[in-house]
């Protein structure tokens, strides 16, 4: 014969801590959003078009059948050794790249340092280096981005010989800089405060021991 159970469910702000505790843990596994990293990404085009860095792009597919350009970029994390992120791009001067930087990103004395080298280096070179940055091995951190560093001289002038590791560990930190920011962006997304956000907004409810309910 069927039969019928009630079961009294809450709301998360209704639970004891220890519930809540149980509640987080299951909202947490499911993990932050598809494509949780996007915004990061657009930071880091931005910040990229501003120091002169022309990144590589990839054709996706659409659901509709069409295609975008994705840019080339990659990222493992949080745990691992071997850990980073890399991307494949091509780099020339960027005229006032260092001031720019400052108007786009104030505080953030990293990417001020790296414009600084970069637009340093330029100068000894008379503004002629490029670079193109590509992607080797299976894994994705800086060091796994091969650089080859080039100079467009009228006159066939070689690079001052400072200027490809000068570019290279300037790209390197950059890519380091953008593993920081998907790090804490990661962490932001799993905190105890996005977490419950999260389960409030969706209005999930749960058992008194704090297991989902439904």
């Amino acid at each position: 014969m069927p039969e019928i159970i009630c079961t009294t469910v809450y709301q998360f702000p209704e639970l004891s801590d220890a519930a809540k505790d149980k509640a987080r843990s299951w909202y947490r596994e499911l993990g932050p959003h598809d494509d949780w990293w996007d915004a990061v990404y657009e930071d880091f085009e931005q910040v990229c078009e501003i120091l002169g860095i022309r990144l590589k792009t990839t054709p996706v597919r659409l659901m509709g059948g069409g295609t975008r350009a994705k840019p080339c970029i990659w990222f493992s994390g949080f745990w691992s050794q071997g850990d980073g992120a890399c991307f494949e791009a091509y780099l020339s001067h960027a005229k006032g790249g260092a001031a720019r930087i400052r108007d786009y990103a104030p505080q953030d004395t990293t990417l001020h340092g790296i414009a600084d080298r970069l637009q340093a280096i330029q100068r000894r070179n008379f503004y002629q280096l490029a670079a193109e940055v590509s992607h080797r091995g299976r894994y994705c951190h800086e060091y796994t981005m091969s650089i080859d560093v080039t100079r467009d001289s009228p006159t066939w002038q070689p690079p001052t010989e400072d200027a490809e590791e000068t570019v290279t560990e300037a790209l390197r930190d950059l890519a380091r800089w953008l593993y920081r920011q998907l790090e804490a962006e990661y962490e932001h997304l799993t905190s105890d405060e996005a977490i419950e956000d999260g389960i409030i907004v969706n209005e999930y409810s749960f058992t008194e021991e704090g297991r989902r309910f439904g």
